[in-house]
């Protein structure tokens, strides 16, 4: 799940396209976990920060890979914030690692 790096703030689309869920679902979720806090724009639109796509990437990671409840989550979150952060950030990365040896192998083919 890659980001744009020269941009500050994201629409609830690309959030949605980055994380193949519906819209409605990033609200929900916004309401359920207070990790999440979008600003609004001008026109009422929410915008989320980077750090804001972090945390639905890591509420997505516990709910939809790791099979948590909202309430089991919330909780995960609740009493190790930093050390699941840390745990989903190196799933991130052995993921990106596998893709970019799958690509390697590819080509050698």
């Amino acid at each position: 799940m890659n980001l744009d790096n020269h941009k500050i703030y994201y629409s609830i689309g690309e959030i949605s396209k980055l994380l193949k869920v519906n819209n409605s679902l990033i609200r929900f979720w916004e309401k359920e976990f207070d990790i999440i806090k979008p600003k609004k724009n001008n026109r009422g639109n929410r915008i989320f920060t980077k750090n804001d796509v972090s945390n639905l990437q890591l509420i997505y990671h516990l709910l939809k890979e790791k099979k948590y409840t909202i309430k089991g989550a919330k909780k995960k979150i609740r009493d190790n914030k930093d050390g699941v952060k840390r745990n989903f950030e190196v799933i991130q990365n052995l993921q990106t690692i596998r893709e970019q040896l799958t690509e390697i192998r590819e080509q050698l083919k």
